[in-house]
């Protein structure tokens, strides 16, 4: 090769190499302690009914040493939400239940209703990224398992949230009655749809609501076509981290699930059977401690405010 041309190669091969450090910095080093929340205003109320704040947090994946992370969701309590919908994957780590009480304890006292991700019930293993390029990762059993009976306990008993696991249930937010159904993760395939018609039916003839919404960990398509045929009127999902890294201008390379990549983060509509919900999938509040990146896709939360239809 000519001495120019070597040049010219080197030259090339040299910045390629300054970008990749460059964006591994910024992805490891940076971007995953920008936390941020994302502002959506949602019209599914009644002509007249006064807005409702909804906080949906998602996939925290808390270790005990996340002080920022911890501190940062903590303060989310000066939103003043009336519902907090908490779509799973609270933990990160076997002590992860330490930090979540400082994240949120800080909620007590706000309505909130839960699902779990499959890190609620084992801890994260290491994994091979580029295996999600294939497909959704596949399930393993090896990981060590978590407490999550306690993990439900500080839920339901000192934050007095509802437990939506393949469960319904009826919660009052900003004087308005909110009928709630959801299911365990699709992603481990722990969701049991068939038992939610049946629930809601009786829940409905027993407690007239004003509003149903939807909860999932996973959001695959088949739980979201369900979810819309069962009469809610706004569906929550985490899961897809957003894609966890990003191409600028393009999106997300990868979701973990069948959801189409344009829909793996934010506020988008999900239409089954002539019929269109809003569906707001969070990108979330962590990530795996065994990989700790975020690329073009900042951790966040969701304050969606529920308005009146136009």
């Amino acid at each position: 090769m000519p001495p120019t041309a070597t040049r010219t190669a080197l030259t090339v091969l040299g910045t390629v190499g300054a970008i990749g450090a460059g964006a591994a910095v910024w992805g490891i080093g940076i971007e995953r302690y920008l936390f941020t929340v994302r502002f959506h205003e949602v019209p599914v109320l009644p002509a007249g009914a006064a807005p409702i704040r909804v906080l949906h947090l998602s996939d925290a994946h808390m270790a005990p040493w996340q002080h920022r992370k911890q501190q940062w969701i903590a303060a989310l309590a000066e939103l003043r939400p009336d519902l907090v919908v908490n779509t799973g994957d609270n933990m990160g780590h076997p002590d992860g239940l330490r930090g979540l009480r400082a994240a949120f304890d800080p909620l007590r006292g706000i309505p909130g209703v839960f699902v779990h991700g499959s890190n609620d019930h084992a801890a994260p293993s290491p994994r091979n990224p580029l295996k999600y390029f294939t497909g959704p990762s596949k399930v393993k059993h090896t990981s060590e398992p978590l407490d999550t009976q306690a993990l439900d306990d500080y839920l339901t008993d000192a934050l007095g949230w509802l437990d939506l696991n393949n469960c319904v249930g009826m919660v009052d937010a900003a004087g308005r009655r909110i009928a709630a159904f959801g299911v365990s993760d699709a992603h481990r395939e722990w969701d049991e749809l068939e038992v939610l018609p049946g629930l809601l039916s009786e829940l409905r003839r027993d407690e007239p609501a004003d509003l149903t919404i939807g909860v999932t960990h996973a959001p695959y398509r088949r739980v979201l076509d369900d979810f819309v045929d069962l009469g809610a009127d706004a569906v929550f999902a985490g899961h897809t981290h957003g894609g966890q890294v990003r191409v600028p201008g393009f999106g997300a390379l990868v979701a973990n699930c069948d959801i189409p990549l344009k829909q793996a983060r934010g506020l988008s509509t999900w239409t089954h059977d002539a019929r269109t919900v809003p569906l707001n999938v969070s990108a979330g509040l962590g990530h795996s401690i065994y990989a700790p990146v975020r690329f073009a896709c900042r951790p966040e939360a969701s304050l969606l405010t529920l308005v009146p239809r136009a």
